[in-house]
């Protein structure tokens, strides 16, 4: 059995099924589904149960729970303005302290979701500089934090632990994250129903939508995933990228290509976001090669034509 919390959710959608086109249909999907909206991520899932987030945590570490063969752990509040560091703490740093702590103990290997958002605004994205890890919200701290956990007490564990700080992530799935979905499924939007992709003037140093980020989609990253999953010897903490940054026009531009109509209009920087916006982010991915993983990474005008066609003609 292999547990995947967040399983409703984006990535963990998208992690489920690629664990179910490996025949795997033992996977228990953990959650909050209080946004019902979810719900239509694993409609096309194969699960073997389904536990609330609260209930799983209480029912793994009492023992009600038969051990799993693995915890991938992607379940997290992703919301960027959050700004409730009690909760955005007690959710997605206290919880994954348990979750780490009952592997710990019971020797199951623990894949869990970190992010790129502990580097805001550095300039340099390798995961063993500690002087890059410069968060820009409490989401990104929340994250840091359990990195630091993890490397502090990684010795105690005989079993698998991986982190992966996911850049910017895009793909089937994302619809119900609403503002915080990513750039290509807002830009999708915007040229399907009026006719335009709309993006920020310049910034940063940047020229009108020449902001870059290393976008990454979501099929690759579960790819990674399930790897660590083959490979339980590979343990440490990975940035997950292309390994290559794309401006937001190149976005556009293949989601034009993509949809055959659309223009780009370019709309003012928002002044509240000068000082939490990430103008460039371009994973370091040497520690994931040397790890061992040699498969490729789509790049946006690959990864875009295959998000427009598992979209296909949906609003």
């Amino acid at each position: 059995m292999i547990v995947v919390t967040g399983g409703a959710g984006f990535i963990g959608s998208n992690l489920v099924r690629a664990l179910n086109a490996r025949g795997r249909g033992d996977v228990v999907v953990v959650d909050d589904l209080r946004d019902g909206h979810k719900f239509v991520n694993l409609v096309a899932c194969e699960i073997a149960d389904y536990f609330d987030r609260d209930q799983f945590l209480e029912r793994l570490e009492t023992g009600a729970i038969v051990r799993p063969e693995a915890i991938f752990h992607q379940g997290a509040c992703a919301v960027t303005t959050e700004w409730d560091g009690r909760y955005m703490l007690e959710n997605n740093y206290r919880y994954s302290v348990r979750l780490f702590e009952y592997c710990v103990a019971n020797d199951v290997p623990l894949i869990y979701a970190s992010s790129a958002a502990v580097y805001g605004a550095s300039k340099t994205f390798k995961e063993d500089d500690r002087t890059a890890e410069r968060p820009l919200n409490v989401y990104g701290y929340s994250k840091l934090l359990f990195d630091q956990y993890v490397r502090r007490h990684a010795a105690r564990a005989r079993a698998q632990v991986a982190g992966l700080r996911y850049f910017n992530v895009y793909g089937p799935g994302e619809a119900h994250k609403g503002s915080m979905a990513s750039v290509a499924f807002h830009l999708r939007g915007q040229v399907v129903e009026r006719g335009e992709a709309r993006l920020f003037e310049g910034s940063g140093g940047y020229a009108a939508g020449e902001q870059r980020r290393d976008f990454v989609y979501v099929g690759d990253v579960a790819n990674v995933n399930v790897w660590l999953l083959d490979h339980p010897d590979v343990s440490g903490i990975f940035n997950v990228g292309t390994g290559a940054s794309a401006s937001f026009n190149d976005v556009a531009r293949a989601i034009i290509a993509g949809l055959k109509k659309g223009t780009i209009h370019y709309i003012p920087f928002p002044p509240a976001l000068a000082a939490s916006y990430q103008s460039f982010t371009q994973a370091d991915i040497s520690a994931l090669r040397a790890a061992g993983y040699g498969a490729p990474f789509n790049d946006v005008r690959a990864g875009i034509a295959s998000y427009l066609e598992a979209l296909g003609s949906s609003p």
